[in-house]
């Protein structure tokens, strides 16, 4: 049954001396929590992530959505491209959202701690990983989109949540980096979009994407 969302609220917490901006959108009766972590070449309002939370939000999920890198990290990531693949970074932004939920025992009528899950896209699928690693009690479920797990293989074994990789199945050297991750990972699952590229443009790609992020965070965290 499809639940609406009550209230949508800003929210923001240091990590280090850096002030992370972002929102959590609260709906009634929550099953669970998921946060998203985007690709340093995105933001929290890109329309691809607000499609994909607001079908999350509608099946009765709570999501917290927040940018990785601060305005002026942005800029610099336009010109250089220096924090796209700055890992330890994106992880520690991600690992302090988590840090920022941990210390919440109620918002805005959520009640907290609910079970956690981990949305990330490309770079940020790397950065989910690794905090999943970190976290194996706290985070439930993970989903990647287009997700770099190359650059996460050192830790993949210690991944105890289980993990749905999504790739596009013309993405083939992605592709075939997922599946050679699930094989590493101890509960995975890979799934491939027919007709469709890395950033899933296609017409219907990007709903399929939805469909099977819900289903598998519905899955996990009401388990």
């Amino acid at each position: 049954m499809l639940m609406s969302v009550l209230s949508i609220h800003p929210v923001s917490f240091d990590v280090a001396d850096t002030r992370i901006e972002g929102e959590i959108a609260v709906p009634e009766g929550a099953a669970g929590l998921v946060i998203f972590a985007h690709g340093a070449g995105s933001t929290r309002q890109s329309p691809g992530n607000r499609f994909l939370a607001e079908t999350l939000e509608e099946a009765g999920l709570a999501v917290l959505l927040f940018d990785l890198l601060t305005p002026e990290e942005r800029a610099e990531e336009a010109e250089t491209h220096q924090y796209r693949f700055d890992i330890p970074l994106l992880t520690a932004r991600l690992r302090g959202a988590l840090g920022w939920l941990d210390g919440q025992e109620e918002w805005n009528g959520l009640r907290l701690p609910l079970p956690i899950g981990l949305f990330g896209a490309s770079t940020g699928g790397t950065a989910a990983l690794w905090a999943a690693a970190e976290r194996p009690g706290r985070v439930r479920a993970v989903v990647g989109r287009s997700a770099r797990t190359d650059l996460a293989l050192p830790i993949l074994h210690q991944v105890k949540a289980p993990v749905l990789l999504l790739a596009g199945a013309w993405d083939q050297p992605l592709v075939q980096m997922n599946r050679e991750a699930v094989e590493r990972l101890p509960e995975a699952r890979l799934e491939t979009v027919e007709g469709a590229t890395h950033l899933f443009p296609e017409p219907g790609a990007l709903e399929q994407v939805a469909a099977k992020a819900r289903d598998w965070f519905l899955q996990c965290l009401t388990r």
